[in-house]
């Protein structure tokens, strides 16, 4: 009986086809055409910061990632899609006038080479966009650089883990893909042309189908036997509950596993190629059976058997070696290594006279930070914006200077252009493109002072100093200040990504940007890129989608236009494997406005190092404020700070400098940009006085070591030895210790750490800038360590762990007792019932005479105007178990080093909010016998310590007749001494201070 021939697809007419092809030729277009745009227009910007080689690098290696990995994977896939068209059947029998198979055929048959040539291209181009992505780990693969340090099981340098490693299991991956989608297109291919047919029980396979894909097959399992191989390393990396590397079930059962599982993937992979030849199905089919067996038992069971039945009961001494190992490769991966950390004992408690304190730590005493960086910024606003169209960050910077022969640290802010802030009727493009291009001043202010105090007229606020231009235009400088040679700013951290201005030469010559009332500017500066050219007016005008650009008459052959204007995506830019700080600053080095931006390697595949989220690490109240931008959120286990970089504010000059000649990780990367980082050696005096270390580096850091500060392995298993950062505990407007105790358990935020000038830890008579952290227990509020690391020249990086011998009242506690002084929450609760809002600015933590030393600056602002701003009220002090609250440092600082301030209760565990404790309250204790007390008081405090006893002795014995009586003496006692705790003592002092004057004046 006759059939009817397979009837194809119906045709498009040709009308349709144009449509077709003239609506893909737009969409490419489209999507080629702003690739090229962009492209373009960062060639450009590129030139105008001279690291244009980058940009070639970069776009040479994704084209030729593109182009080799598209053909490769592209190349396989059509020789497996032209073996099957040449292997199939001369004759392929129809199964019916319907066969759908048959109908596809037909129409592949009528347009082969579309087929043949397209599938294998699309499969190109994808493969391709995808693997362009990765071109930063070729580059390292090529310009790999030894470390010098072999891993602990297998020898190999950790350069082979840190450059080799990825690139081959990158290649392994596109090798995996390319077999699995040739093998995929083959068994089409062969199902298509009739070389597998479907029909029957079983169906039929011809014979070069079935070589072909039993071919393919075992390629496949040749690869996993490579796998298997290089999966031996990664087990180095393998993160376990307790830490990262190999574990004792890794190194006795599942590395034998993996050898094992070779032989068996090559066993299986020459089965298949034999069963191709001899036509034999059945060794490929026992073959898998096999390799999936020996996957299930070999590979995954008898680890499982061994981890529970013998590691598990026995982990801390099976576990010991990997834990070693973990520990010192963590240790040298985040920079902690025995040359770099220096870890004392340390008291916890006063172990010298208050004289003694005065004389040996006057460093310190005499430079306390006042001013918060991260409250003042609307004051800054409200005394030193000048006009609306300025602003500053929201959060300012921390850096010292030598002014008039003396080291200060001070409040630093660049007074910038803030195109948002511009009035409603004025944001026309003109004025935000043409006339309002730049910031104007560098307005600082000495950090452990005010102009007057709080109590007196318009005192409590920063002392004002500026190096700005004048309304007629000239620069001016305060002349006991610092000295600031050009202060007009065209680049700072308030630009988005949107403000770009047109600078420089106007068609009549005369200056047209905004400088002051009375004068205008035209800027000189080496930066900003050419856009007098048609071409550049049409590219620019396309690319942020304002015609403006192309008809506006103001702009001449000599223009400029400047965009990527903050100091971060600058260097970020220049530098695409470096990942930038969160926190860029101002310096004014050798008369100029600079921004320093301090720039990172990473890397996320040190064997045996513990693996961190860099955004978690560094996440803190500040970032959770958003006063400070988070990082992104990457995997990390090694990091340097290996790079310095600087931005001029007026021409925007990027800069590299190489600060860790050790760094093989930069050494790579400079292998691939030459000539890009500058040598340390170029890096001037001036501008090394000005280098912090930094912030996201230090926050990382503090974070490791909370942990691997300890070296015993059953010590770190445990976890009993274990610290943390502590949760900041300045919250606003909370004026209470209930309130504070609400508030601490809703906000788990982490306290940042502080720059200060202070005392070396090493010789509290020397002053150091330093940046600072107090670490907790964890899970509770008690210090265990202080950590300080320096950022002067010559001792730069060096960390300093003062490791407290006892318990010790940690930030949270001492926020808590700020607020239970009776004088402090008086005071406080009376403001808040003023409208008026108390803002706690940070809570600094200093070592002082064998104890720690707690300042915090009290602000308030009026809560209902909506122009409000912090003003420097009162400063509170803990020391020695005595809180000082004043107008001024001096006066509060007095109260706690002579006896006159009010007596607090001694530590004491709150359980973090978990439990209950025996006792009702926490009752006070008997002070510190360096000040005179009250007869009531002292007779109070005694009467306390009595309750306490036949509290504890009735609790023993089960009387609750006599417990009743205790507790109703302990409350009777306890009013006593809040009545007579007045925060004076029964004999003030008289004379002078017993504060020793401050080297640099103390508000």
């Amino acid at each position: 009986m006759a059939t009817r021939p397979p009837v194809g697809l119906p045709k498009l007419s040709r009308r349709s086809r144009i449509l077709l092809i003239v609506g893909v030729v737009l969409l490419f277009g489209l999507i080629t055409g702003s690739r090229l745009l962009d492209t373009y227009v960062n060639w450009l910007w590129f030139g105008e910061v001279k690291f244009r080689d980058v940009y070639s690098t970069v776009l040479l290696t994704r084209l030729g990632l593109f182009v080799a990995v598209g053909a490769v994977v592209g190349g396989i896939v059509a020789l497996n899609l032209f073996l099957a068209y040449r292997a199939r059947p001369v004759f392929v029998p129809v199964s019916g006038p319907d066969d759908p198979v048959a109908r596809y055929r037909t129409v592949v048959m009528r347009r082969m080479r579309l087929f043949a040539i397209g599938i294998p291209v699309f499969v190109g181009l994808i493969a391709g966009a995808s693997a362009q992505a990765d071109w930063q780990q070729i580059q390292l693969f090529l310009n790999s650089e030894p470390f010098g340090v072999t891993d602990p099981q297998f020898g190999h340098d950790i350069g082979f883990y840190a450059f080799q490693l990825p690139f081959y299991e990158w290649l392994l991956s596109w090798l995996f893909i390319t077999t699995a989608v040739s093998f995929i297109g083959a068994v089409i291919a062969h199902y298509l042309f009739g070389g597998i047919r479907l029909a029957g029980r079983g169906g039929q396979l011809s014979g070069p189908a079935r070589l072909h894909l039993a071919l393919v097959a075992g390629s496949f399992v040749l690869l996993k036997a490579v796998a298997y191989f290089f999966d031996r390393y990664t087990l180095l990396l393998h993160e376990n509950e307790k830490f990262v590397g190999a574990s004792y079930t890794d190194l006795n059962a599942v590395l034998p596993a993996k050898l094992i599982l070779l032989c068996i993937a090559v066993f299986c992979a020459v089965a298949f190629f034999a069963g191709a030849f001899m036509r034999n199905v059945q060794l490929p089919a026992i073959a898998t059976v096999l390799l999936v067996l020996s996957s299930v038992l070999v590979g995954a069971a008898w680890p499982a058997v061994l981890e529970q039945f013998s590691v598990k009961p026995n982990a801390i001494q099976k576990e010991a070696e990997s834990i070693t190992r973990n520990i010192a490769a963590t240790r040298q991966s985040f920079g902690l290594t025995d040359d770099k950390v220096e870890t004392k004992p340390y008291d916890g408690k006063q172990n010298v006279t208050n004289d003694q304190i005065k004389t040996n730590d006057a460093a310190t005493l005499g430079n306390i930070r006042l001013l918060d960086p991260a409250v003042l910024s609307r004051t800054f606003t409200q005394f030193q914006q000048l006009r609306p169209f300025y602003g500053f960050p929201n959060k300012l910077d921390v850096d010292r200077y030598t002014v008039d022969g003396k080291l200060r640290d001070y409040i630093v802010a660049v007074r910038e252009l803030k195109l948002d802030s511009l009035p409603q009727g004025q944001r026309d493009w003109i004025n935000q493109h043409l006339i309002y291009t730049h910031g104007n001043g560098f307005v600082y202010a000495e950090a452990n002072k005010v102009n007057a105090v709080a109590d007196e007229s318009n005192g409590g606020y920063p002392d004002f100093k500026t190096g700005e231009v004048k309304s007629n235009g000239d620069v001016g400088n305060d002349p006991k200040g610092i000295k600031v040679d050009q202060p007009r700013t065209y680049y700072g951290e308030l630009f988005g990504q949107t403000d770009y201005s047109i600078v420089g030469g106007r068609p009549a010559g005369q200056p047209a940007e905004y400088d002051t009332d009375a004068k205008s500017y035209t800027y000189t500066g080496a930066g900003g890129v050419p856009i007098g050219s048609l071409l550049n007016k049409m590219a620019f005008a396309a690319y942020y989608g304002e015609r403006n650009i192309l008809f506006n008459q103001s702009i001449a052959d000599d223009s400029k236009i400047l965009f990527k204007r903050t100091p971060r995506e600058r260097v970020q830019a220049v530098a695409p494997w470096l990942t930038a700080d969160s926190d860029p600053y101002p310096a004014v080095v050798n008369g100029r406005i600079t921004w320093i931006v301090d720039g990172y390697t990473t890397l996320e595949n040190y064997p045996y190092a513990q693996r961190t989220q860099l955004g978690d690490a560094t996440n803190d109240s500040l970032t959770g404020e958003s006063l400070v931008i988070s990082q992104e959120n990457k995997p990390v286990n090694y990091i340097r700070n290996s790079v310095k970089a600087t931005v001029d504010a007026y021409d925007g000059t990027v800069n590299l400098y190489q600060v860790d000649d050790k760094d093989p990780v930069l050494k790579a990367w400079m292998g691939v940009f030459p000539n890009t980082v500058k040598p340390g050696s170029e890096i001037s005096d001036e501008l090394r006085q000005h280098f912090r270390y930094p912030e996201d580096l230090f926050k990382v850091q503090r974070q490791i070591l909370s942990k691997y500060h300890v070296s015993s392995p059953s010590d770190f298993y445990s976890g009993v030895a274990y610290w943390a950062p502590p949760q900041d505990p300045t919250i606003d407007n909370i004026t209470t210790a209930d309130a504070q105790r609400d508030a601490a358990s809703k906000r788990r935020d982490a306290q940042p750490p502080f720059y200060v000038l202070a005392g070396d830890p090493s010789d509290p008579s020397k002053v150091r800038f330093q940046l600072t952290s107090p670490l907790v227990r964890e899970n509770r509020e008690f210090m265990a360590a202080h950590v300080s690391v320096g950022s002067d020249p010559d001792n730069y990086g060096k960390i300093s762990v003062l490791q407290l011998n006892q318990d010790a009242k940690g930030p949270q506690q001492i926020q808590t007792q700020f607020l239970t002084s009776d004088n402090v929450s008086r005071e406080l609760n009376l403001l808040t019932q003023q409208k008026t809002t108390v803002v706690y600015g940070n809570l600094l933590t200093l070592p002082l005479g064998g104890a720690l030393l707690y300042v915090e600056p009290v602000y308030i602002e009026r809560a209902s105007n909506n122009t409000s701003y912090p003003q420097l009220s009162k400063v509170l002090v803990w020391y020695g178990d005595r809180v000082g609250y004043a107008s001024t440092l001096n006066e509060a600082l007095d109260q706690v080093l002579s006896g006159a301030g009010a007596v607090v209760p001694p530590p004491s565990d709150n359980n973090n909010g978990n439990g209950n404790t025996s006792n009702p309250s926490t009752p006070p204790s008997t002070p510190p016998a360096n000040g005179n007390l009250n007869p009531d008081l002292q007779k109070a405090i005694n009467d306390i310590d009595t309750a306490l006893a036949d509290i504890k002795r009735a609790q023993s014995s089960g009387n609750f007749t006599e417990l009743g009586q205790a507790y109703a003496k302990l409350d009777e006692a306890s009013k006593r001494f809040k009545q007579f705790n007045t925060g004076a003592p029964s004999s003030p002092s008289t004379g002078q201070s017993s504060v020793v004057p401050s080297p640099t004046p103390s508000g």
